[in-house]
């Protein structure tokens, strides 16, 4: 098999041939058909991350087909999943028992602790491998794994939001502007003060109102939802919410969070985390995206250009979410 590994923080990911590997008990071995390229790729190749360990391939956006099943796993040769981030929980601590195996202490993680998708082969836990709707290509539907997911989790940590913030307008925000709008919902959109394209391409997504992220609508939103990786950006949140409101974060890495005055999470504002998420996030949000319809904006690269892709990234020339494809 092909992959893209990761062999020490702050390298290029480099391009190696390698034995593919045969699911044991409970695992599938998928053919990638894509993998999306996640801003807690970047936060791994920088570094960014805790115990990280190398080599590794990252990658936790795949689609992929069954190719080989392991004694116990429940799919059929040629089933098309989906894998995302959280790759593994233990099933019996009392996190996994309350339903929130995504705080399992034991939890790994795809294309961090686990080999992932910037290859041509994975080895997955069928538990954490999910059916994707045909009204999908391969390429359209990587981002739904991870920028969805987490995105629809920090959308429903938001309650019943009717005027809804988002901080940084990327792969995360597209999706979640799209079903916040079919639910009714009202977005306004921050970005990056005078990045025109990302407020037009808000706008286009239905958001009625656009701006820099220095900047503040006249309506005082219910909640705000921040992807972009700015501490700075939790103070400026927490003034644009109303009484009552809430402010979360969605990303597994953030800046440091400035000192602020009390006065801005005075009157019962609320100030969260999303961590990961759990397989009932991935049932609903997958269930939920072709019915809004959610459409991806994707911009598709050879498995063999992930560097370039995650330079890309990095340097906020993507509008939407770059695909790696292993048989491009």
């Amino acid at each position: 098999m092909r992959a893209m590994v990761m062999e020490a923080i702050g390298e290029p990911l480099h391009d190696q041939e390698r034995e593919t590997p045969q699911p044991g008990p409970g695992q599938l071995l998928l053919e990638v058909s894509a993998c999306g390229v996640c801003r807690t790729d970047l936060h791994l190749v920088d570094g960014e991350l805790p115990d990280i360990r190398t080599p590794v391939v990252p990658g936790h956006e795949i689609i992929g087909r069954v190719v080989a099943v392991g004694e116990g796993a429940e799919a059929a040769i040629g089933d098309r999943l989906g894998v995302p981030w959280l790759g593994y929980s233990c099933g019996k601590c009392a996190y996994c028992r309350r339903g929130e195996e995504n705080l399992c202490n034991a939890a790994r993680f795809t294309g961090y602790q686990l080999d992932g998708g910037y290859a041509d082969h994975v080895l997955v836990d069928h538990r954490y491998a999910f059916p994707i709707d045909p009204f999908y290509d391969d390429a359209e539907a990587a981002p739904l794994l991870c920028a969805g997911l987490i995105g629809y989790r920090s959308l429903v940590m938001c309650g019943a939001a009717e005027h809804l913030g988002i901080y940084g307008f990327g792969a995360a925000a597209h999706i979640v502007a799209q079903v916040a709008a079919y639910q009714g919902r009202k977005v306004y959109a921050f970005t990056r003060p005078g990045d025109d394209a990302a407020q037009q391409f808000a706008e286009a997504l239905g958001a009625v109102w656009t701006g820099g992220s220095d900047t503040r609508p006249r309506q005082a939103l219910d909640a705000a939802i921040i992807f972009a990786p700015v501490g700075d950006l939790v103070p400026a949140a927490l003034a644009a919410v109303r009484k009552a409101g809430t402010v979360v974060c969605g990303g597994i890495h953030m800046s440091d969070i400035p000192g602020f005055p009390y006065a801005l999470l005075w009157e019962e504002r609320v100030l969260r985390s999303v961590a990961n998420l759990t397989r009932r996030d991935a049932t609903e949000f997958l269930a939920l995206a072709p019915k809004v319809p959610v459409r991806t904006r994707i911009e598709r690269f050879p498995l063999g250009e992930a560097n370039a892709a995650l330079d890309c990234l990095r340097e906020g020339r993507l509008t939407g979410a770059a695909v790696l494809m292993p048989g491009a």
